[in-house]
């Protein structure tokens, strides 16, 4: 009896020890978001200032052409 109380007390102490060890730990450092979402977002950009640059051009044949209009009447 004796011997089967000592073996638990032991475990018992083994599992405190390490709970204990777990809890003065410091917490693991959260994952860097993923660097490829970075990417995308330039290319984006490059779309937009593209098509930005595409309205720009309109817009000034436009008023290149207008002009063009009122001296043909």
């Amino acid at each position: 009896m004796k011997k089967l109380m000592s073996i638990i007390v032991s475990i018992l102490f083994a599992l405190s020890m390490t709970g204990l060890a777990f809890a003065q730990a410091p917490p693991p450092k959260a994952a860097e978001p993923v660097k490829a979402d970075e990417k995308k977002a330039p290319e984006k950009k490059k779309k937009v200032k593209k098509a930005k640059k595409a309205k720009k051009e309109k817009k000034a044949e436009k008023k290149a052409e207008e002009p063009a209009k009122v001296e043909k009447k």
